[in-house]
């Protein structure tokens, strides 16, 4: 079985949805899809076969203010406007097309981090709701979303603990890998000062999290040389931009968001021929 791995990123996975759309074209489903954060979250009009529907939603959006604003912070406690991008959009604007998702065969798990155990969990994608409650959840940046609840448990996301869920799908069985990062091969994750008062601030509410915090940067850096080691051995592809190519997490200019959209899709058809026998296998 071959799995597609997404890792988030905010709107760096833009350039992961030129990518899915990509392989839309080429009428390739894969029949396991996990990730976490934006990345988890653009794969949805992957399953739904909705082509551009993410490029449309960020071209829209990005700078509306409905859509990304400090005021947001007064009504839902992000900056993100949490019903209008997870309720409004999918269920009135741009629709979501849930008739063609439903129809999807295969396993789709949205990575979330508990916030009490500070341990990851993954939950069934097919089991969406439409309020895109653990979309929500799996897209909380600490400090920037408050906790999502579901089933009285609060979320985080996914990114925490697992921001690229190669073991998981390992785990489930998968042998072969399609892997989508966001950041260029050089880019290496330190841990920052923002990072450390974060940890600090969230200690006293969610002390298991603290370890999370800290060692994050760890964790990505040794993730993403195992997911380097399974390319070397035949059994991933591993697919990012270029150094000239990368775009930051919270890019404005929407025109730098198209271009990363046609990146990750100009990507994947110049390797098409290698993901198609990816996944005829």
């Amino acid at each position: 079985m071959t799995s597609l791995i997404l890792e988030g990123g905010t709107f760096r996975p833009i350039f992961s949805a030129g990518i899915m759309d990509a392989l839309l074209d080429n009428d390739i489903m894969a029949p396991y899809c996990i990730g976490v954060s934006a990345g988890i979250t653009n794969a949805f009009s992957y399953l739904s076969r909705q082509k551009r529907r993410n490029l449309e939603v960020l071209e829209n959006f990005r700078n509306d203010k409905r859509y990304l604003s400090f005021k947001n912070l007064f009504n839902c406690r992000s900056i993100f406007g949490l019903d209008f991008v997870f309720d409004t959009i999918p269920n009135e604007i741009n629709p979501f097309d849930y008739d063609t998702f439903n129809k999807y065969t295969g396993k789709v798990l949205v990575g979330v981090t508990n916030a009490l155990t500070g341990k990851s969990e993954y939950l069934n994608g097919m089991e969406l709701d439409k309020k895109c409650t653990m979309l929500r959840a799996t897209c909380a940046i600490p400090m920037a979303f408050p906790s999502i609840m579901i089933n009285g448990t609060p979320y985080f996301d996914g990114g925490l603990c697992d921001p690229i869920p190669i073991r998981k799908a390992i785990e489930d069985g998968a042998d072969k890998h399609l892997i989508i990062l966001t950041r260029p091969k050089s880019y290496k994750k330190e841990i920052s000062r923002g990072v450390k008062i974060t940890a600090k601030l969230l200690k006293r509410k969610y002390p298991k999290l603290t370890p999370v915090f800290l060692n994050r940067h760890e964790k990505y850096n040794e993730t993403v040389k195992f997911c380097e080691q399974l390319e070397k051995e035949g059994k991933a592809i591993i697919l990012r931009p270029s150094e000239e190519e990368k775009i930051e997490s919270f890019e404005k200019d929407v025109k730098k968001l198209h271009e990363a959209y046609d990146n990750g899709y100009k990507l994947a058809m110049s390797r098409m021929d290698e993901i198609k026998k990816l996944f005829s296998n």
